[in-house]
């Protein structure tokens, strides 16, 4: 009973405590992130000033500043995957070839000649490779479906370009970990889609399906996950929306005909 009263009278004078300082109680509400509109508001840099390192290649030029491809990919997000990831993979890369027969060829030619047990050659000539091929296949206000050859050959290889896109869609899902999604010739002229794990792509020597890429879509974790979290089929959705098929049309174009 004595330790009730206690309690009691302590409670009360704190209350007049709090009154004679004219202090308030503050209420405590749980502010939510910021949606991924609401984070593409703020431009950090542009991509005109990253700049890899003296050597034999040198970054492509993103075509587009990093608010452009909002919302479907943020500004944050292009900025770090283009100024940090795209930016060590050329630099890896140029380190990697100095001084070997492989320093003056294009990167194509070290893709097809690498030997797929240098892991250092092997991932940064294909991250080089497989993300300036990935920025090229986006475009600001783009989309839509291809028209011309490439949409005959859709048609003709898949039987539309819906089943094109339900396939395409599903081989990126069921990419497990990192790696990446393609649509590409293979060595008889015909349009294929597969994926690869890791900076894997089809002109390597050990790739399943071997062929020319046309499209790509990086299914790395850097690429999607500040703007989707786990929800990656939602990036790859947006991903339909920032397609260049103009620029898809001209890497089918520049591939020989059989």
């Amino acid at each position: 009973m004595k330790n009730k009263f206690l309690l009691i009278l302590i409670s009360f004078l704190l209350i007049i405590s709090l009154s004679c300082n004219n202090k308030k109680l503050i209420e405590v509400v749980e502010v939510p992130l910021p949606n991924t509109a609401e984070q593409t508001t703020t431009i950090i840099g542009s991509p005109d000033d990253v700049r890899a390192n003296e050597g034999s290649f040198q970054m492509e030029k993103l075509p587009y500043t990093y608010d452009a491809l909002a919302p479907s990919i943020s500004s944050t997000t292009l900025e770090m995957h283009y100024s940090k990831h795209y930016l060590t993979y050329t630099n890896n890369l140029n380190k990697a070839v100095l001084g070997t027969p492989l320093e003056n060829l294009t990167i194509e030619e070290v893709l097809t000649k690498l030997d797929p047990n240098v892991a250092a050659l092997r991932n940064n000539a294909g991250g080089f490779y497989n993300h300036s091929l990935y920025w090229k296949c986006m475009a600001p206000k783009a989309g839509g479906q291809p028209t011309n050859s490439l949409a005959e050959a859709i048609t003709r290889d898949f039987g539309s370009f819906e089943n094109f896109t339900t396939l395409f869609k599903d081989e990126a899902t069921k990419q497990f970990g990192s790696g990446w999604a393609w649509l590409l010739v293979d060595r008889t002229g015909k349009l294929q889609v597969t994926n690869t794990s890791n900076q894997d792509n089809p002109l390597m020597r050990n790739a399943l399906v071997s062929g020319t890429p046309l499209l790509a879509l990086d299914l790395w974790e850097h690429a999607y996950y500040l703007d989707y979290q786990y929800r990656r089929k939602n990036y790859i959705d947006g991903f339909f929306n920032v397609i260049n098929w103009k620029k898809v049309q001209e890497n089918y174009d520049a591939v020989p005909k059989k």
